[in-house]
């Protein structure tokens, strides 16, 4: 079994913030749970270097496109390995392999018959990088996204023939209805389909910062062609001397909702022209909102991940963002936000709770976990819990999967109350319960922290390793019996210093 997930790639006209670590922090959940399932696992992220957006700022800085991209691609790879990105690849579409596969399939759809010469008229946003449509402007010519006026550009151009995909793509969502999730986004899509597809630009003139059309080398590939066929082209030259593409594609994309129609629409559009198979699927995500509005680096209104990482660590980032905000949806999040799922949840009830569970094995059993049988009042909270996380991360439900998994840990805590160890350790006659109350918090926590180990791998890892656990499949509750010397453990999510 293989899987290959994708992030967005990133434009590299600012710099990385907490809304393109968000995407890249759920691709990687779900990349590290498919290797716990024993499955051959793709991960890809990378930088959009093309197109007039970039060109556009380097020369507000007074570089070249190349050097503005060689200056904030390293930005964006380092962004990825703080958050602990476990990505197999980082793409850059300046990459000459990138570059020369692109002009193979756009050349591809081209012999076909799908791309014609026309010339285009149209309210044109150059931070998008996108002609709008009249449905899509609003307050009379405004950007709904960057909110910002459009222009009226006139240009003769390469047209590719999305018209002509109209029944294929409504014929592709009717016959499988989970290609866009969650089914709000779908139905977005699917609307868009059925208004009517007009054709879409495949080439600029006047822009030279860009892949050469392989026919007419005057004009440059739009920079949506260009970045969306990164997906397919990665797997031909990431590893070296080896194409990848018949073991892993299709791919399964994270995206956010401001990319719909571009993933939803023009892509499987685009790779039926090209005669290859569309993607496996796709998750839209919503926006991590401050005040009311998209962290945007256009707008102004980031939060830097580099300073929350510094203070709360990369596993109390990821594990925000995710218990935070509904995946799928818009949410609110705040310094506030994270500082109280900090203290409440991951230091309090997660990290409380591995520390008091080791720290009573080694003073009521030498440090060694109890050979015994768990409570069944406690093994029945863990049945079926394994099947219903991979359920939910099947679907994308990163939001579901880890409350699913939170309900362990508040379990196992309140377990502990109902139990109360410190008692029965003072009663020879309550030996062998106290046998089975110790194994049984060591085998929730194990069986626990496991299934947290998608979300943070670094603090997960840490536990694991004091319970003795060298595996890091996906586990079942009792599947493993006692005997373990278990190690000294420093507390997983120090308090905050108030002064901080």
């Amino acid at each position: 079994m293989a899987f290959y997930v994708t992030t967005p790639i990133y434009y590299v006209n600012g710099e990385p913030h907490l809304g393109h670590a968000y995407s890249t922090i759920a691709a990687d959940i779900l990349a590290r749970h498919h290797r716990q399932r024993g499955e051959d696992v793709f991960f890809l992220t990378g930088t959009d270097e093309f197109g007039e957006p970039v060109a556009q700022q380097a020369e507000r800085e007074g570089v070249t496109p190349r050097e503005l991209g060689d200056r904030l691609a390293p930005r964006f790879k380092e962004m990825a390995a703080k958050v602990n990105a476990s990505n197999d690849f980082f793409i850059r579409t300046t990459d000459e392999g990138h570059q020369r596969r692109v002009q193979e399939v756009v050349q591809r759809v081209y012999d076909n018959g799908h791309v014609y010469e026309g010339m285009y008229e149209g309210w044109y946003c150059p931070r998008c990088a996108d002609f709008k449509t009249e449905a899509e402007i609003e307050d009379g010519n405004r950007c709904p996204i960057h909110k910002i006026e459009l222009t009226r550009e006139k240009e003769k151009n390469w047209f590719f023939r999305l018209s002509a995909f109209q029944e294929e793509l409504e014929k592709l969502y009717a016959e499988r209805p989970s290609f866009v999730e969650p089914g709000f986004r779908r139905n977005e899509a699917l609307a868009f389909v059925r208004q009517g597809l007009q054709d879409v630009s495949l080439s600029r003139r006047r822009l030279k910062w860009g892949v050469p059309v392989p026919w007419d080398t005057d004009q440059v590939i739009y920079v949506w062609f260009d970045a969306l066929l990164n997906y397919y082209t990665a797997l031909s030259y990431a590893r070296d001397g080896e194409d990848l593409t018949p073991l892993f594609w299709p791919a399964f994309h994270i995206l956010a909702k401001d990319i719909l129609k571009f993933h939803a629409v023009y892509w499987p559009a685009f790779l039926m022209a090209a005669g290859i198979e569309v993607p496996k699927g796709m998750f839209i995500h919503g926006f991590l909102l401050m005040e009311g509005h998209k962290m945007s680096k256009s707008l102004g209104n980031v939060l830097d991940p580099d300073q929350v990482i510094e203070m709360f660590g990369a596993d109390a980032l990821r594990y925000y963002c995710f218990r935070e905000v509904s995946f799928g949806r818009d949410g609110q999040i705040s310094p506030q936000g994270f500082e109280a799922r900090y203290e409440t949840e991951l230091a309090n009830e997660y990290g409380n709770l591995a520390n008091r569970s080791l720290s009573m094995i080694g003073r009521y059993r030498d440090g060694v976990v109890p050979s015994a049988d768990p409570e069944a009042e406690l093994a029945s909270a863990f049945e079926g819990v394994v099947e219903r996380v991979r359920g939910l991360l099947d679907e994308s439900e990163l939001t579901h999967a880890l409350d699913e998994i939170w309900k362990l840990v508040r379990r196992l805590n309140q377990y502990v109350e109902e139990t109360a160890p410190w008692k029965l350790a003072k009663d020879e006659t309550d030996s062998e319960r106290l046998d089975s109350v110790l194994y049984g918090l060591a085998e929730g926590l194990r069986v626990t922290t496991l299934l947290l180990h998608a979300y943070m791998p670094d603090t997960t890892g840490r536990l694991l390793d004091a319970l003795a656990e060298p595996d890091r499949g996906l586990p079942e509750f009792g599947s493993r019996g006692g005997g373990q010397i278990l190690a000294e453990l420093d507390p997983l999510f120090p308090k905050l210093q108030k002064a901080q």
